[in-house]
């Protein structure tokens, strides 16, 4: 994968989880903080009616640069809203999605593929990148290093955006996934260590 002025070998990245998703695995790696989640044949489902996230994060951190790697649809009728985060923490006090970066596809209400930082909402990228088909499986890979923030649909890149202010990867690192008044179904999540080069371009005159 190129990014601006990085190269990724999707290749080669060490998995940092990896485990289908099952009842058991869902009770014993996640928590559910909202909606209502089940896991069966592999899939990951989520159902939230609310105009609200409702989500289910991991028990453990994911600290660093990381991806994440997986394969998501919507259940139809439904035709919007697949979310997920990483680098993410989860305040207590108020058991609402605390400093994360957060991306989804088909959301914003006009259908986009976006990004945004909470829990100020203050940093915020979207666009309409793709004619979304409810109930396709997508694969999606989507991380960042440091505040270079990615992702990528069907192994083609759909978004870049850097932040001037990144969150501590070596202090936050929840992931999760989030129904936002719909309901979504996750497979075959592979939680990736980024590695990268450092490249420099340039242009060759062609006039």
């Amino acid at each position: 994968m190129h990014l601006m002025k990085k190269i990724v070998d999707l290749d080669s990245l060490p998995v940092l989880y990896g485990e289908p998703f099952t009842e058991e695995s869902l009770a014993r790696d996640f928590e559910v903080r909202g909606g209502e989640w089940s896991a069966e044949d592999g899939w990951l489902t989520g159902r939230n009616r609310g105009n609200f996230p409702g989500m289910v994060i991991s028990r453990r951190d994911f600290l660093g640069p990381v991806m994440l790697d997986f394969e998501a649809r919507t259940v139809p009728p439904c035709t919007h809203d697949i979310n997920w985060m990483w680098s993410g923490s989860w305040d207590e006090r108020t058991n609402t999605r605390g400093l994360a970066y957060v991306a989804g596809l088909q959301g914003w209400w006009d259908g986009k593929i976006g990004f945004e930082k909470s829990p100020d909402y203050r940093l915020n990228c979207g666009t309409q990148y793709l004619r979304f088909e409810p109930g396709r499986t997508y694969h999606i890979q989507s991380g960042s290093i440091g505040g270079h923030i990615f992702c990528a649909v069907d192994g083609t890149l759909a978004l870049e955006v850097t932040d001037p202010d990144p969150i501590d990867q070596n202090q936050y690192g929840r992931i999760g996934f989030e129904a936002y008044c719909s309901q979504i179904q996750i497979r075959a999540l592979r939680v990736c260590r980024l590695l990268w080069k450092t490249v420099d371009s340039s242009y060759t005159p062609e006039f």
